[in-house]
């Protein structure tokens, strides 16, 4: 049997009938076409499905779509929802090159921005330990950790010329 269920996604608000097995991951990517939160491990081992719900780094694969009806989700569409600028992680993942095959990005980013709201200048050790829910294939994690770096003195400076 099915539940109804609403969820407010990047700002916008979904009322949906869902299975009350379905992950959030699942309903994302399969319902609501949002895909890209990816699906890894589906384990909760790599964080590639990482999101963030009423301001918390989860993994989707193992969150129930039914345990967060009515709160708020962040995708990695949500950082720049209106495609015309990036993110300041976003834009920073780009200029430091920590982009390698793209997989674990939207989690890193995500993991990032959780981070960055509740740290806004992390020491490179703090970066290595919110990301260690994240695993890359790709980079070995150096230049992810200069664009969190780099993303951190961008939202700084956004920030003072607000």
């Amino acid at each position: 049997m099915k539940h109804e269920i609403t969820l407010i996604i990047n700002g916008d608000t979904y009322r949906l009938a869902v299975e009350p097995w379905k992950t959030l991951n699942e309903v994302l990517r399969e319902e609501l076409n949002l895909t890209g939160t990816k699906l890894g491990c589906g384990t909760g081992d790599c964080g590639a499905c990482t999101v963030l719900v009423d301001g918390k780094s989860v993994t989707s694969c193992l969150t129930l779509a039914v345990e967060v009806d009515g709160k708020e989700i962040t995708t990695v569409e949500g950082l720049a929802p209106s495609g015309e600028e990036l993110h300041p992680i976003q834009q920073a993942f780009v200029e430091n090159g920590a982009i390698q095959c793209g997989f674990c990005t939207p989690g890193m980013e995500l993991s990032a921005l959780y981070l960055l709201k509740n740290n806004p200048n992390p020491s490179e050790r703090e970066i290595r330990e919110a990301l260690s829910g994240n695993l890359c294939r790709c980079t070995g994690y150096y230049k992810i950790v200069e664009a969190i770096k780099s993303a951190s003195r961008m939202m700084a400076n956004k920030k003072k010329r607000r």
